[in-house]
């Protein structure tokens, strides 16, 4: 995380010391770097200059206003799989006909958002959904686009939270039903066929199962073709993975390789195949865009030995990052200042009242009460998983760029939490 580096023993993201938006904003804070983010977006967009490409932005990684509002001046569409997200595109000034609206349980409600905002594509996961949307288009008077997001039976080989394009798991429509749903959504008038659809899982370390599900994809266009169903995109997902910085892991898919392969395919199949329509290739990143961007800020509140564990307790929780008590997910943590001090192996843990809730375990550590700390790649599914459980207010969050500090999203405070709720009378 080149964005993030020490300076004179001081943590710092790009040309601002975590100490001082510690002391401005207080903690557990989200702090993005600005320049990290749009150069993981770039690193996309720039493989795909000169080509029919279109780059749109997983959201459900991080759905802050800013961090879509600097993206998509970038030119970057975005992946949704809610209304609210959809929404939360538009108000960051996103253009909803760059939209591709995933998920397996849209409902009416969404269907009719989405269509009444001109969005791209839905991505159809079962047929019962195919006939929902035929009908909420054909009351809205329009037709509406839609690809299917085909479940490959392909192995991502990532955790089995996150993992995705398997029969047993919910996303999708089976491969071999593939052919036959597209038969059936070709016959529903208020349905435009554009495009194919799949998405394997997160997280991913290795690019073999991606380009696996690549060749089951175009094998399945060419099919489709000689059933007179001529598709205009193809989207192959996202997951690519980001380095957490745990011992043995392996190293991420390099992004400019990963897409030259990708596209290197492509071309071959295009230039063998008959398919005579242009497609358009769509790519739907989210960790390895906003994952090293960004880190949890938090101060330690007690040292607490133990008679088998040596506990560092800190003010961020489970309700902050839910990642290690969700996945048991490796997480890096560093001191912002480092430090002389002999080392313990501490457990790094939270305040809430659940033995789940952990931040990192068996770290060797110099801290003492007071001390800040960073838990490392924490722009992914960090503060868009959070909670108010235990009725804590959500952390602050900051974007640095350079040496200015933008707060993007302010502190909840515990008048915040119950302002939707009423006593009875």
């Amino acid at each position: 995380m080149p964005h993030f580096a020490y300076q004179d023993g001081v943590l710092h993201a790009e040309a601002t010391s975590l100490c001082a938006i510690a002391a401005q904003f207080g903690t557990p804070t989200y702090v993005y770097s600005k320049a990290a983010l749009l150069e993981n977006f770039a690193s996309y967009a720039n493989a795909c200059a000169g080509r029919d490409a279109l780059v749109c932005y997983a959201m459900k990684a991080n759905s802050n206003l800013a961090v879509l509002d600097l993206l998509a001046r970038r030119g970057a569409g975005f992946d949704i799989v809610s209304g609210g997200e959809l929404l939360r595109v538009i108000a960051a000034g996103g253009d909803p006909g760059k939209v591709i609206f995933s998920g397996v349980g849209k409902s009416e409600d969404e269907m009719r958002l989405a269509l009444g905002h001109g969005i791209l594509c839905f991505n159809v996961e079962s047929i019962p959904e195919l006939h929902r949307l035929n009908q909420v288009a054909g009351a809205m008077g329009k037709q509406a686009p839609v690809s299917l997001r085909v479940n490959p039976n392909v192995d991502a080989k990532t955790h089995p939270y996150i993992a995705t394009g398997l029969r047993a798991n919910k996303f999708g429509v089976a491969f071999d039903d593939a052919l036959d749903t597209y038969r059936a959504a070709a016959q529903l008038p208020h349905l435009r066929v554009t495009g194919i659809d799949c998405h394997i899982g997160s997280q991913l370390l290795d690019d073999a199962p991606l380009l696996a599900a690549l060749d089951k994809l175009i094998n399945l266009i060419d099919v489709l073709d000689a059933e007179g169903i001529l598709l205009h995109h193809l989207d192959i997902g996202g997951g690519i993975g980001i380095a957490y910085g745990e011992d043995g892991e392996a190293a991420p898919v390099a992004v400019k390789a990963y897409l030259g392969r990708l596209f290197e395919r492509i071309d071959l199949w295009r230039a063998q195949s008959h398919h005579g329509v242009p497609i358009k290739v769509i790519f739907e990143p989210g960790r390895s865009i906003v994952g090293n961007s960004g880190v949890l800020l938090t101060r330690v509140e007690f040292i607490k030995p133990g008679p088998e564990k040596n506990f560092c307790v800190v003010d961020a929780a489970m309700n902050d990052m839910m990642r290690p008590a969700l996945y048991q997910a490796w997480m890096g943590i560093q001191p912002v200042r480092k430090s002389d001090r002999p080392t313990l192996k501490y457990d790094v843990v939270g305040p809430i009242c659940e033995s789940g809730d952990w931040l990192a375990r068996e770290r060797e550590l110099a801290v003492e009460a007071g001390d800040l700390l960073v838990l490392m790649s924490a722009g992914a599914y960090g503060m868009t998983m959070a909670s108010n459980y235990n009725t804590r207010g959500r952390a602050a969050e900051v974007i640095v760029d350079g040496d200015l500090c933008h707060l993007v999203r302010r502190r909840e405070a515990a008048a915040d939490l119950f302002a939707l709720e009423s006593t009875i009378s």
